[in-house]
């Protein structure tokens, strides 16, 4: 820690934030890192932000002319969105984050946002607009700061305004913990149409539920991403053809393989079998062999 301050205009723990920040963009927000300007948030609010890669991925999925980001934060993927929706909202409640978010757009050159310092519930419930989608990544921790991960103990609490977002969008994003179990999200949501499941470098860092209005679906899609070094791994099956496709047993063989934890996390284990050509070792291990493809 600097012992002093060395700019008059700023206060010492201002600066160790800004440097911690920065430091901390470098691998994880490259764009922010390379543009001059930035001011940066508290470190809770850094860590809690989507990397620009997993942000980039999420604006990949989504199409339309409106977009409304319902728990903006630092704003990295209202940046993603941007460069692909015409007209963004951006809300957050805290007025220093909004603040620092709203500053940073210009530097950016982010000119088709639209930033709220409100509670996007609010927001969305007095609003006479209409989305073609919504995003909202849920608060993960309590009033006590401790870490949480089911739907109920997040905030805003999505199942209890579920109703809400579905007459206001045609679809819906929602960003959960990588803790929460696919079957317990399964039974608190409706009209799930797809679950995406981020890694990044062989760990889990996302959860992604895709919602339509009008298209309630009985065989789910769920896609599997790992982002690594050079490139990414990409898993896709379907939940229903899942629990029907078979899969054989057999003593190990030339090659021994182990899932990515995003396919662990899926649990798409006997279409692992089928779409590769390989073996499992036992019912309930979820190691695989084959010899020579």
């Amino acid at each position: 820690m600097l012992s002093k301050p060395h700019f008059s205009e700023i206060s010492q723990q201002e600066l160790a934030q800004q440097l911690e920040g920065k430091k901390k963009a470098k691998e994880k927000l490259p764009a922010w890192f390379k543009t001059p300007g930035i001011y940066y948030p508290k470190k809770v609010n850094l860590e809690q932000t989507s990397s620009e890669k997993t942000a980039e991925y999420k604006a990949d999925l989504v199409s339309g002319n409106q977009l409304a980001d319902l728990t903006g934060g630092f704003g990295v993927d209202t940046y993603s969105f941007s460069r692909k929706i015409p007209l963004v909202t951006h809300c957050e409640i805290d007025p220093e984050l909004h603040e620092i978010v709203s500053h940073n757009a210009a530097s950016l050159g982010i000119d088709n946002v639209d930033f709220r310092c409100e509670d996007g519930i609010e927001f969305l419930r007095n609003t006479s607009l209409e989305f073609d989608w919504i995003y909202i990544d849920p608060s993960r921790r309590d009033e006590s700061k401790n870490k949480v991960f089911q739907l109920s103990e997040c905030k805003p609490d999505v199942v209890m305004h579920l109703d809400l977002l579905l007459s206001k969008a045609g679809a819906i994003m929602i960003k959960t913990s990588p803790l929460l179990d696919l079957s317990a999200g399964l039974s608190q949501l409706r009209q799930v149409n797809e679950i995406h499941i981020i890694d990044v470098n062989n760990e889990v860092k996302e959860l992604l539920w895709i919602l339509k209005k009008d298209n309630a679906v009985s065989n789910i899609k769920i896609r599997t991403i790992n982002f690594v070094k050079n490139g990414q791994q990409v898993f896709e099956f379907d939940r229903r053809e899942e629990k029907s496709s078979y899969c054989s047993f057999t003593d190990p063989q030339t090659f021994l393989y182990e899932p990515n934890s995003a396919i662990l996390k899926a649990g798409g284990f006997r279409s692992l079998c089928n779409a590769f050509k390989v073996n499992k070792l036992h019912e309930h291990s979820h190691l695989y062999t084959s010899e020579p493809l």
